[in-house]
């Protein structure tokens, strides 16, 4: 064996360095303003003279803690201390000098990159790699038809409402007034199912009361929307044909306003949760803080709650007038302009700060019991930055103050930094350093399929890039429980960006969203999810095979009967293996390879190694990945944990040897796989193969194909599979 794996003294001082904010090199990992702080970085064996740790306050010189293998660590203690650090690492090897940062070696001292400490930031340690799901609750099941929003129930954005009675229809170009019925009910019906498919975290958008599918115009934060809950008291009727305005919405007034509808639903809402906790899944609630909707109640300006209490919009001495900021011409200010979304006047009124702190602390307490929020367009709450941040000082601590296991995450574009510092947020839906790069690689067109770009297909130097900058300014804490999605409501569907077209429901048309998809690449890009830094969070439907163009096309039922078993097998393998190893949600992830179309990435601590590869292309590409850098051994074996490509997936034990360090991966086209060192779930199966010369690469072997509920194929389409290997 080469002691330096076939690289030059140089290549391999270089690639063997390695640091990060995960447990592994940096404890505690989480640590308060009195702990010390153990800080540690990997070198390879014998190549400095010295390591000193860097930090915003001083040098300290690194004693060498152990070695094993390959590598020698080094570790410095940190002080206590109540202010966030910061530091680097200069390593000495004779005369020549070099630096360590989050965003790798350097010959000199780039003044960025540097790891943080950020002292008494904690996250709770449930949602920390935690697998998600986001319920879209109109669209997701109908578990009782007789709180659906019927025909003409009241005007909504200068529309009648529509009942869709056809569950398996299209949402039109104009969905803005179309209900389809989902509801709570729907969601306890299927609790089972999102068991089962390995959901241990549900993100619903808004529940709340009000008039839209989406809810995002918050009628009354106080209650569940009995459209989602219960209606026990039904009175008054739908709207007259001539109507014009919501004057006579008798039947919706008492639906969303009378006691009884509203207390229980939600009586109904506390009873999902502790369904939900029972099965062992959390639930995280959707809080619009920034602005409301025009039917809320504080504004009343459909006259909804006429002699319930005196609305701003209609009432000058209303105790609720302060709640809104009010134009010279007597209009309240609608957010971004929009009428129908009203800026709530946080920053300068004291009542309304003290009620939305209440509302937040009401959900999370007994007797719902929520494990969290989600954040709408967070940063724009209040009209100052400075106020921004202080009212999610205050909204952490009514949080946190009623269980510091409860998760705030804010949507959140751009640099979050000036709110991940342990006193605001926790961390983010992350599309800088997920959504975008990864779609961009895989689909070469925009989270929106909006946009194309050629030279972002592909282009693992620009993944690469990407994901280490946006990642670099993430604190570990924040990376840990961030948000990783594929699609989500506010963007086109996955499946239907691996068409690599641009385009609209109300230019393209429906069926244009379904036309030519790739499940392979959906595929890549789920274990891609499931092996990643973060929280994997599933849209509603992506496991069954759902398109659609950005919103409204995206917001389709949940296919109910008609879903791609075959994709939700794959989900099920693709989590089950993620629960499988906790590697996965805890460990180091460190870039191993990138070239036009493939990529491949370890995770890895001191217990566990995970090699995952992948490869866009459409050809058979063969490339040497060095696992070493991950710490596996020199000399050994590989095998298959999850591989997928264009014919179909397996979990079926592969092996592949490990030669000086370094694995030779045969990759199919569109495939991607994960392997490990011993695979648990296919030690018992899996066969064993020992190449004569590393420089020769047989096909990969198997004792005896696979059924059909393992691989979610056939037997013939899994000797398709193997049969592209090259030999």
């Amino acid at each position: 064996m080469d002691d330096n794996f076939g690289l030059s003294a140089e290549e391999f001082r270089i690639q063997a360095v390695y640091s990060d904010e995960t447990r592994q090199f940096r404890s505690p990992a989480e640590p308060t303003a009195e702990d010390w702080v153990n800080v540690r970085i990997r070198v390879g064996r014998g190549t400095v003279s010295a390591v000193f740790l860097c930090t915003n306050e001083r040098e300290y010189l690194m004693e060498e803690a152990k070695t094993q293998g390959a590598f020698s660590y080094f570790q410095a203690t940190l002080p206590p201390t109540a202010e966030e650090m910061t530091y680097y690492f200069r390593l000495q090897c004779g005369e020549a000098v070099g630096y360590y940062t989050k965003y790798g070696f350097f010959s000199e001292y780039k003044h960025e990159g540097e790891f943080r400490i950020f002292r008494d930031y904690r996250t709770p340690d449930w949602a920390k790699g935690a697998v998600m799901y986001q319920i879209y609750p109109d669209r997701f099941a109908n578990g009782d038809v007789s709180n659906d929003v019927k025909t003409n129930e009241y005007i909504y954005l200068k529309q009648k409402t529509e009942q869709v009675t056809d569950w398996s229809s299209l949402p039109a170009a104009s969905d803005i007034n179309r209900f389809y019925g989902g509801d709570l009910q729907g969601v306890l019906n299927k609790l089972d199912y999102l068991a089962e498919l390995g959901v241990e975290v549900l993100y619903f958008n808004p529940l709340f009361v009000s008039p839209s599918n989406h809810k995002y115009d918050t009628q009354d934060y106080w209650h569940i929307d009995p459209h989602f809950g219960k209606i026990v008291r039904e009175s008054g009727s739908v709207l007259a044909a001539d109507a014009k305005t919501n004057e006579t919405a008798s039947l919706y007034a008492a639906r969303t306003t009378a006691d009884e509808n509203l207390a229980a639903s939600d009586a109904l809402f506390a009873e999902l949760i502790q369904q939900a906790h029972a099965r062992g899944m959390r639930v995280i609630l959707d809080g619009v803080f920034n602005h409301c909707g025009a039917f809320h109640k504080w504004l009343d300006r459909e006259g909804l709650y006429r002699g319930k209490l005196r609305g701003a919009y209609r009432h000058a001495d209303s105790p609720y007038h302060d709640y809104f900021y009010w134009n010279a011409d007597g209009t309240y200010e609608g957010w971004w302009g929009y009428e129908n979304h009203p800026k709530l006047n946080v920053e300068g009124c004291a009542a309304l700060r003290e009620e939305l702190l209440a509302i937040a602390r009401r959900w999370v307490s007994p007797p719902f019991d929520a494990d969290g929020w989600r954040l709408d367009v967070a940063a724009d709450l209040g009209k100052t930055e400075e106020f921004n941040h202080a009212f999610w000082r205050m909204f952490r601590t009514a949080v946190k103050g009623v269980s510091p296991d409860k998760l705030i995450l804010a949507e959140h574009y751009g640099d979050a930094a000036p709110w991940l510092t342990g006193n605001q947020w926790d961390s983010i839906m992350n599309y800088d350093a997920f959504m975008e790069p990864v779609t961009w690689f895989l689909t070469g067109v925009s989270k929106h399929s909006t946009e194309k770009r050629e030279d972002m297909y592909n282009n693992a130097d620009v993944f690469w890039g990407t994901m280490s900058y946006q990642m670099g300014r993430l604190p570990s804490q924040a990376i840990s429980v961030a948000m990783n999605q594929l699609s989500n409501h506010d963007h086109s569907r996955f499946l239907t960006r691996t068409n690599r077209q641009i385009g609209r429901v109300e230019t393209e048309g429906s069926a244009a969203a379904d036309a030519n998809v790739e499940k392979a690449v959906l595929r890549e890009a789920v274990l891609l999810q499931m092996t990643w830094s973060g929280a994997p969070t599933v849209y509603y439907g992506d496991e069954a095979g759902v398109t659609g163009w950005t919103d409204p096309d995206n917001r389709r039922t949940y296919p109910w009967g008609r879903e791609d078993m075959e994709l939700i097998a794959f989900h099920k393998a693709a989590i089950s293996l993620r629960k499988e190893y906790p590697v996965l949600r805890h460990g180091s992830l460190k870039q191993l390879y990138g070239a036009y179309g493939v990529l491949a990435y370890g995770r890895f601590d001191e217990k566990e190694k995970i090699l995952v590869a992948l490869n866009n292309t459409e050809e058979i590409r063969t490339v040497s990945i060095p696992v070493w850098q991950m710490g596996v051994q020199a000399e050994g074996t590989l095998q298959n944990c999850l591989m997928t490509n264009r014919d179909g997936f397996t979990e079926f034990g592969f092996s592949y040897p490990v030669r000086n360090g370094n694995v030779l991966l045969p990759l199919p086209p569109k495939s991607a796989m994960a392997s490990c060192p011993t695979s648990r779930r296919c030690a018992k199966r899996a066969s064993t193969w020992c190449p004569t010369s590393a420089a020769v690469l047989p096909r990969p072997r198997a004792s005896s194909p696979p059924s059909s509920t393992l691989c979610g194929c056939s037997s013939r389409r899994f000797a398709k599979i193997l049969s592209i290997w090259p030999i």
